[in-house]
């Protein structure tokens, strides 16, 4: 399989910035941009299967004149991203914030013609927020719209262009609590492994919401999960993300939950992006009747179920990636 190419974004925020990582796929020179974000104890690496199957169909489609530019970031705390030295900066906001300086570099690389955002879980919250934030006046190119983020921090929130084609996967503006206290159970545990096998069976015993996947596929989705730990320790790998993500998520109170929840329905009203909404058919996290309100108010969403699948579709089984390619390539 085709390796994506590891970079860097510098995010600015108070306490002085971080770098973000993310995995780059396809033609680094294309206007045409298919942001992939993950969930949230996950990291971009999620996405390879999809990533490649869109870049090989772009390629061959002459309805994507220049292929395109598939990017998966390593939201902050994940991956190969910096850990921040204040937990309570793990918050949508600031993940958002991140996007936009991320799709700022990519504006100034390459500049974007056509943005595409694919959003699993947490991804695709981050998404809503993002469709939200005003486009960038091309004629004003130093203008910049201020908003305020954690502790009355402003930073920039344009986007470079207006997101075109949305998939939302699994997640709508209300969250079922039973899912929430499923997750809290289980974020913020590190884990640590002697061997891959060990780490996937471990990581089996939580996921099997995902759905049927192979051996060697749930293996290849793990793999980025895990990284070394110094020399001389008992278990030589650990997952991949900062346990103190978990604060936040754990802190989160029921009347903050509510007000949450409202923020988002107002967000999801104003989306303007034709949505594509994925839902697994036994999710706990995506109520049926979330997802069908979801059809008939804002965007008025496009939903595909998979049965045998709770929360949440992997985007590796073949009907899966159709379902995405199709939407994004047609």
């Amino acid at each position: 399989m085709t390796q994506p190419s590891l970079n860097y974004v510098f995010c600015p925020h108070a306490a002085g910035g971080h770098r973000m990582a993310y995995w780059q796929w396809g033609r680094s020179g294309s206007a045409h941009v298919v942001l992939c974000v993950h969930g949230l104890t996950r990291q971009g690496r999620d996405f390879d299967v999809l990533a490649q199957a869109l870049c090989e169909q772009a390629d061959l489609l002459a309805s994507v004149p220049g292929g395109i530019r598939v990017i998966c970031p390593d939201v902050v705390g994940r991956g190969e991203s910096d850990w921040l030295k204040d937990p309570l900066g793990y918050q949508l906001l600031a993940y958002a914030a991140d996007m936009l300086a991320l799709l700022n570099q990519l504006q100034a690389e390459a500049p974007i013609k056509t943005l595409d955002w694919v959003g699993t879980s947490m991804g695709g919250l981050i998404g809503m927020l993002v469709c939200a934030q005003p486009v960038l006046n091309a004629a004003q190119p130093a203008a910049r719209e201020q908003a305020p983020l954690l502790d009355g921090e402003a930073v920039a929130l344009s986007l470079p262009v207006p997101v075109r084609k949305l998939v939302l996967n699994d997640v709508g503006p209300a969250l079922q609590a039973k899912a929430i206290a499923r997750i809290g159970a289980y974020i913020g545990k590190a884990g640590h492994f002697n061997t891959l096998q060990e780490a996937a069976d471990a990581m089996w015993e939580i996921c099997q919401s995902f759905g049927p996947h192979t051996p060697e596929q749930w293996r290849a989705l793990v793999r980025p999960m895990l990284k070394p730990v110094s020399p001389g320790t008992d278990s030589p790998m650990r997952l991949h993300y900062d346990p103190a993500i978990a604060l936040p998520f754990k802190a989160a109170t029921q009347d903050a939950a509510q007000q949450g929840e409202a923020m988002l329905w107002s967000l999801y009203d104003q989306i303007t992006a034709q949505t594509l909404l994925l839902r697994g058919a036994q999710s706990d996290l995506l109520s049926p009747e979330t997802a069908q309100a979801m059809t008939q108010r804002g965007p008025h969403a496009q939903l595909i179920e998979f049965e045998g699948v709770g929360h949440a579709p992997t985007l590796i089984a073949p009907d899966q990636v159709a379902a995405v390619a199709r939407f994004l390539l047609d």
